[in-house]
């Protein structure tokens, strides 16, 4: 059961890390409702547009909002963008989906890309298995863009895409600003942050920003003492050494530095470098089983830990061809993360279920512990190139359009140990390696796109556009055992090593596919305050690599996107929303096949029917925000064990037996089928300041495991919850101070759930081991407390 590697290693992280923004710096105003519609900006569309004029799903948070809403972790956000759903383990490995487009994949390292796309600024930052931990600070918004946006954001922008737009510096002035925080988390530990940013004016066309920041997360589960004895070898096992309270603690600290420099009146130069470390330790998931549910409780029996960093650096030069607005972009992003984790369950459920402790023994022939830990070391390198042109915006005929390119390599080690064994069974060049993955997988796209508008009147406008891609993607190197363990590994081996680290190599795959998507909108105004639009368009995420020797390469999947919608403002009153239907082909599923490795099929076709709404209201100090979306996401066709050209699971293709996995009409799983959230917000004068005080309701309805309905029975369903955030403060020019407090009634909202080998065996659905099945539930934060103070200058 070796690539479960993300669904363990992982579990021993931080869910995503962000943090909340205190900036006096310029803010563009959010879709929430704090500021006129009139103020709103988004880059959507790749040019710079009134929100409420883009015919399309978004939700915008801006630097203020974001502040006022408590947010300093990713999931804070997602409570507010009504179409997004997440599933985290920890940093870096956290997925995020759009309006029900989830299969439950494992985000293993070799299989399937992201559904959503993620940029800072101008650079796409989705790597292989999921976006960076970024922290919030210093953002000028957030922008979650919902529905394929395949033409101008391209492969894994397939449901949607998730933009997080950064402060510029700013050549008005000198300015900058500090914020201090101290928390305390329940059942748990002190936190703090310290950050702050400065924008220094060079001259007057050049301006400099260096936004720096640390944050120190209390940790909330606590490892338990416990023991087992591994029935083979009789030998017991116990976690002494590693009880701790609150052990799960996190440090992040990093920096930004951007420079911002107006050639002349046409002509601009952005640099940006920008890099982050994360350290965590412990695991952030309570532990299950059918004897006992442990509140912020787990036991596990080895150290683990995960450390997290990435430096990206990247280039922006903005001018003008004539009256054409020509954008040149491009940056590059490496990364490196060390983890460590427990997989101690794989160990004894095999041991206790088929006896495999017989095969774990030293060089003298005697049985040794076969408890097992997993230490990874993944290296990620992403570049990307874009250079596209437009033309005036205020002409009746627009255009805009360009060519894209980005090369995405990670290198992979993971090196499975039990300790003492003999080096008959040891995988060559390694100390104590029961399993090794060492392999290298690139990741290549390359695209040429545009977009067409046409105002047919003046206030009727057809949007056409196109987008022609190309993916490469390899996967080359060794996984598996030394040569006298099975037939899997070194007994596989075809030629020499050609990963740095790896024995031989057992596996050199590639696939590559050219293709076309396209996008047509037509958009009616029907006053300068209200504007309804119709939109087909098609996302698209590449094919990829089965690793498995016998299963040949993943084709794309594709989604096509039926939208119907609407932007209104009626004084304090927005009113937008939108009703679609989306149907997914060729669905990507992955999950854990035959010995535990990960396999990716086709589960044919998907249908969401869904709508989302967002309504916003403000009159004097009061403001109302209400959103929330509906996704019914279900399977249009049996899903089979082996896909066929029939996706009927009573043909059986030669030699093998083709059993249903979940019959048409189940619901995709991970994402609910209702949620939303309400804010509440006065602002009044108070001895001569300006007071506020704020509620906030965030609901997320039940949910499922898993596509396949045995594994969903073993696993069982995500229930609903509720988390309710409070707080009240009082700001005057510049300073501000606030108390508040983020899941108030301390709700255990689940937002994944994993075990360390396949649901059949580690879950124990039989129930054939002394304490059962072992799941890790991850669960959002525990009640937060904290006071924050800001100071501008």
């Amino acid at each position: 059961m070796r690539d479960l590697r993300a669904a363990v290693a992982t579990s021993s992280a931080l869910l995503l890390g962000s943090t909340m923004l205190c900036t006096s710096g310029a803010a563009f105003a959010q879709q929430s409702g704090t500021k006129s519609s009139d103020d709103i900006v988004v880059t959507a569309s790749k040019r710079e547009q009134n929100l409420q004029d883009v015919p399309l799903a978004i939700t915008a948070i801006g630097t203020e909002r974001l502040n006022e809403l408590q947010v300093k972790e990713f999931q804070d956000v997602v409570k507010f963008l009504p179409s997004v759903t997440i599933q985290s383990l920890g940093p870096g490995f956290s997925q995020v989906y759009f309006r029900g487009v989830a299969s439950g994949e494992n985000a293993n390292h070799s299989a399937s890309l992201p559904t959503v796309g993620t940029y800072l600024d101008e650079m796409p930052i989705t790597t292989i298995q999921g976006a960076l931990d970024i922290h919030a600070y210093d953002l000028a918004r957030v922008e979650a863009l919902a529905g394929p946006q395949g033409t101008l954001y391209g492969a894994s922008s397939m449901a949607g895409t998730i933009k997080l737009v950064t402060n510029p510096p700013d050549t008005s002035g000198t300015y900058g600003s500090v914020g201090l925080e101290l928390n305390s988390v329940a059942h748990g530990d002190i936190g703090g942050v310290a950050e702050g940013f400065i924008n220094a004016k060079l001259s007057d066309r050049a301006a400099l920003r260096l936004v720096g920041w640390y944050r120190h997360d209390g940790g909330f589960i606590d490892n338990i003492a416990g023991s087992r004895t591994y029935p083979t070898s009789g030998i017991t096992q116990d976690n002494a050494a590693l009880v701790e309270n609150d052990y799960n603690d996190v440090d992040t600290y990093g920096a930004r530095l951007a420079l911002g420099i107006e050639l002349d009146d046409d002509w601009t130069l952005r640099p940006t470098v920008m890099g982050q470390v994360q350290k965590a330790n412990g695991n952030f998931a309570q532990e299950r089983s059918s004897a006992v549910a442990r509140d912020l409780q787990i036991v596990q029996y080895n150290p683990e830990m995960s450390k997290d960093k990435w430096l990206q650096a990247a280039l922006t030069i903005e001018g003008k061809v004539g009256n054409w607005d020509l954008t040149v972009t491009g940056g590059h992003l490496r990364r490196k993360t060390v983890v460590d984790s427990d997989y101690s369950d794989y160990a004894y459920f095999y041991d206790a279920l088929y006896g495999y402790g017989v095969y774990f023994y030293d060089n003298n022939g005697d049985l040794v512990s076969p408890n097992q830990y997993i230490h990874g070391i993944d290296h990620y390198k992403k570049s990307f190139f874009e250079a596209r042109i437009a033309s005036p915006s205020d002409a009746r005929l627009r255009f805009i359009g360009g060519v894209f390119w980005q090369r995405q390599s990670h290198n992979i080690e993971q090196n499975y140990i039990i300790d003492d064994i003999a080096d008959a069974i040891t995988v060559p060049g390694t100390p104590s390696d029961i399993w090794l993955t060492k392999q290298l997988r690139i990741d290549r796209d390359y695209a040429v796109f545009g977009e067409l508008s046409f105002d047919i009147t003046d206030r009727l406008t057809l949007t056409g556009g196109g987008r022609v891609y190309k993916f490469d993607n390899s996967l080359v190197g060794f996984f598996g055992y030394s040569d006298g363990f099975g037939s899997t590994g070194v007994a596989g081996c075809f030629a020499g090593p050609v990963v740095a680290g790896s024995p031989c190599t057992n596996l050199d795959k590639r696939t590559k596919d050219t293709d076309f998507i396209h996008k047509l909108n037509l958009t009616y105004k029907i006053t300068d305050d209200v504007l309804v639009y119709g939109t087909w368009s098609r996302g698209f995420r590449p094919g990829g690599i089965n690793r498995r020797g016998t299963l040949p390469p993943y084709g794309p999947d594709t989604l096509d996107n039926y939208e119907f919608g609407w932007k209104s403002s009626f004084g304090p009153l927005r009113f937008n929303g939108a009703v679609y239907q989306e149907d997914w082909d060729d669905i990507q599923l992955s999950f854990l096949g035959a010995n535990g490795l990960t396999e990716i099929r086709s589960a044919g076709i998907a249908r969401i029917r869904g709508f989302e709404f967002d309504v916003g209201y403000r009159e004097g100090g009061l403001s109302l925000n209400l959103g929330g979306s509906y996704n019914d996401a279900t399977i249009r066709r049996d899903f089979c064990a082996i896909a066929n050209d029939q996706f009927d699971c009573s043909i059986d293709p030669p030699g093998q037996t083709n059993a249903p996995l979940a019959p048409a009409g189940t619901r995709l799983p991970v994402t609910a089928k209702f949620k939303g959230n309400a804010v509440a917000r006065y602002d009044f004068p108070v001895a001569g300041l300006d007071g506020h005080v704020q509620f906030a309701v965030n609901h997320v309805g039940k949910r499922r495991s898993d596509l396949r309905i045995f594994e969903n029975g073993i696993v069982g369903n995500f229930k609903a919850y509720t988390t309710a955030d409070v707080s009240i403060g009082v700001k005057s020019d510049d300073w501000s101070a606030e108390l508040f407090a983020t899941n108030l009634f301390d709700s255990r909202g689940v937002v994944n759930s994993a075990v360390q080998c396949g649901e059949s065996i580690c879950g124990d659905p039989e129930g054939t081991s002394s304490t059962g099945g072992v799941f890790y539930d991850n669960v959002i934060r525990p009640r937060l407390i904290g006071l924050k103070v800001n100071k501008d200058f």
